[in-house]
């Protein structure tokens, strides 16, 4: 009921703000955005009975349209993400990611809607980052994210920066269908989620969150509680695949970011109760920069970051328990805007490998070049990532932008 109340005003504030925004000058609407495609190749055969092999293209969209009023305290924003897989239906995606009204005042701001925020600060973990949910159909790291129904109400004061946050209706973490890549061995059963708190999916979240600079510091502690963004699983009465059960979690997270010169401190700790007995988790480590490298336009990024994760077999599964990260950011720093970061994770215990490469490139003014590859090397028979070790892939992908 309060799901509904929530979409009920919104829409009705939000259809108000469009009529009269209908009246403006044109000058105040702006519409962007791109759209696109891709190929992911998988060079190795699959390990799970149904999955795709060879390879597959997908169909991007993802256009934006942006209102902003002549006293620029309104602003209206609509970008959802269209993604249409040639092969696994699950993978294909229709998700609205902000659809959001944010009113600015001098020290007050309010966002109201579906929208997207990031918390976090370290490269190959966010940790604290726990207001949307993953995209888990598009890739195994943890970086796309769902748009999540929200009021959000900030103020900024000299002393820092504090956010409060309703989320109104729960969203579900997507998975790879039967004949996707990077899944489970019994595919995920997204029709059939568990919820521990009655309400289900209609449950109302609630978060808060400081954030502040002092001096060379980037400070930010959140608190979280209502229903977690990762699942755990349990197995149908067929044994065919897998039901995800979402928990009522608590979860309190910092991120600590230190600057000098060219070096950056990073550190995210969480501590969560709720999924078995309370654990914490950590990621910690540097980041130095070489800029003009040997005299050229070249900036080098070197990474390297320690991963730890203490939760008990009760709490939804992890691949990051006891590993180390290291990595390079190379920035070209040319008209084209190209860049290229890799990275490779190593499990400390049993020396199981993830590489992971991402490259960008501009073409022209209005075109963009991706690609992205993912390696596993030497992973041992317990892993976490046994599942996925055959999975390796590489990913072309372009973009037009308008």
């Amino acid at each position: 009921m309060v799901r509904f109340f929530f979409f009920d005003a919104f829409f009705l504030v939000l259809f108000g703000l469009l009529i009269s925004a209908g009246c403006q000058a044109e000058e105040n609407w702006s519409i962007g955005g791109s759209v696109g495609g891709e190929i992911r190749v998988f060079p190795n055969s699959p390990q799970h009975p149904g999955q795709l092999s060879g390879a597959h293209g997908a169909l991007l969209l993802n256009p934006e349209l942006r209102y902003r009023s002549p006293d620029r305290r309104h602003l209206v924003r609509f970008a959802p993400n269209v993604r249409i897989d040639s092969r696994d239906a699950d993978r294909s995606l229709v998700d609205i990611t902000e659809l959001v009204w944010i009113w600015a005042g001098e020290h007050w701001e309010t966002a109201t809607g579906i929208n997207k925020v990031f918390w976090g600060v370290t490269e190959s973990r966010h940790l604290v980052d726990i207001i949307n949910q993953t995209d888990a159909a598009e890739d195994i790291d943890g970086e796309e994210k769902l748009g999540q129904a929200m009021f959000n109400l900030t103020t900024q004061r000299d002393w820092g920066r504090v956010s409060a946050f309703l989320l109104a209706g729960f969203r579900e973490r997507t998975f790879p269908g039967r004949e996707g890549r990077l899944r489970t061995p019994l595919p995920v059963d997204t029709d059939q989620p568990e919820y521990e708190s009655g309400a289900g999916q209609n449950h109302v979240d609630v978060a808060l969150r400081y954030s502040h600079y002092l001096g060379n510091w980037d400070i930010g502690a959140a608190v979280f509680h209502g229903t977690g963004r990762e699942a755990r699983f349990r197995i149908n009465d067929t044994g065919t695949a897998l039901i995800p059960i979402y928990d009522q979690i608590t979860q309190f997270g910092t991120d600590l970011q230190y600057t000098s010169e060219a070096w950056l401190w990073k550190f995210e700790g969480i501590v969560r109760s709720g999924q078995g007995d309370t654990f914490a988790a950590t990621v910690a480590g540097f980041e130095y920069t070489l800029y003009q490298l040997k005299e050229t336009p070249l900036d080098l990024g070197l990474l390297v970051e320690y991963l730890y994760d203490g939760r008990t077999n009760e709490a939804p599964v992890t691949i990051h328990d006891n590993d180390v990260f290291a990595g390079a950011r190379l920035a070209l720093n040319d008209v084209q805007g190209s860049s290229l970061l890799m990275g490779v994770v190593v499990d400390v215990q049993d020396q199981s490998t993830g590489l992971f490469i991402e490259a960008e490139r501009r073409i022209g003014n209005s075109w963009k070049l991706e690609v992205e590859s993912r390696w596993f090397f030497n992973v041992a028979a317990d892993n976490t990532l046994q599942p996925v070790e055959d999975d390796d892939y590489l990913t072309l992908r372009i973009r037009r932008y308008f």
